[in-house]
């Protein structure tokens, strides 16, 4: 008898359970840590503030995880929103949301188990603390809302990314003192800048399905309100510095946060989508170099002291 052809065998079918976490996990961005680290380094900066160098475990424990909740969190608030948008969009077309791998009452869920854990996290920490987080929740909660009625909610953004600032120096000090809020003032200026160039990769999209952004406000005027805004952030970084008496190993962070800044202006200069998004991801090692200038700086004047 002939005999039959070889037929591969069939890849076995993957488990509800698995494809479920699996489409979860890109829900939150898990794969792309990006967001997350762009709110942890200005969470970081104002805990190392706080403490005059190393903090405590335990909050930056809490802080850090808490970091990743809140923006696992607003990654799934900010899709929810944005239904309408996504699916119409080149960037976020693909994804669960907007192709219906997941369904807008899972992704609520997911929201809810998400903050309810970061709430918990609080829990153990002070009274202010607890009481500041309130308005963190509503400011992760509303920012995905405000592209629909604003031209700005890239500064919206800076407020809700930079909450964990005051809210580190209350779980550290017991109070926010006013260097708390020039560092949360410089990262509502970084987090715009950062953000605008985002929202350069999507500004045809979103002129055409009626979304607003600031990459749409300044117009032709972008690369030009993008060096003032990143003029401002390092303006009170300075400031911040001067009054936290930093000594050289911060202003070297500076000085190189300053130079990854000029990169990223001859990088997306020609507005291309690609190069944008480059710009927006390069903000990472802005502030790493920020947080390694405090850091150093303090762990070299704690080794001197203890010579």
């Amino acid at each position: 008898m002939p005999r039959s052809p070889d037929v591969p065998p069939q890849p076995a079918a993957e488990p509800r359970w698995r494809e479920r976490l699996r489409q979860y996990w890109r829900l939150v961005r898990g794969d792309r840590p990006i967001g997350w680290l762009l709110l942890l380094w200005p969470t970081w900066w104002g805990l190392w503030l706080a403490a005059d160098g190393l903090p405590p475990l335990w909050p930056l424990l809490v802080f850090s995880l808490g970091v990743w909740l809140t923006r696992s969190a607003g990654c799934v608030i900010n899709d929810y929103a944005d239904r309408w948008l996504d699916g119409s969009v080149e960037r976020t077309r693909h994804r669960p949301l907007a192709t219906g791998a997941v369904s807008g009452r899972e992704a609520l869920a997911v929201f809810a188990v998400l903050m309810l854990v970061a709430f918990a996290l609080v829990l153990t920490l002070n009274r202010l603390t607890i009481y500041m987080s309130v308005v963190g929740v509503f400011l992760a909660a509303s920012y995905p809302y405000l592209k629909r009625y604003t031209y700005l909610p890239q500064v919206y953004l800076g407020m809700a990314f930079g909450w964990g600032i005051p809210m580190g120096f209350a779980a550290v000090t017991g109070g926010v003192p006013p260097i708390a809020w020039v560092l949360y003032v410089a990262n509502i200026f970084w987090a715009t800048a950062y953000d605008t160039w985002y929202a350069m990769v999507d500004r045809d999209d979103d002129i055409r399905m009626g979304a607003k952004s600031t990459a749409i406000l300044f117009g032709d005027m972008d690369l030009a309100a993008q060096g003032v805004l990143y003029a401002c952030m390092f303006m009170a970084l300075a400031l911040g510095g001067r009054d936290a008496a930093l000594g050289p190993w911060y202003w070297a962070g500076l000085g190189v946060a300053v130079v990854l800044v000029a990169w990223e202006f001859g990088l997306a200069r020609g507005r291309d989508r690609d190069a944008c998004f480059r710009a927006f991801l390069h903000n990472n090692w802005v502030g790493l170099a920020v947080f390694a200038g405090i850091a150093l700086d303090f762990a070299l004047r704690a080794k001197v002291a203890a010579a």
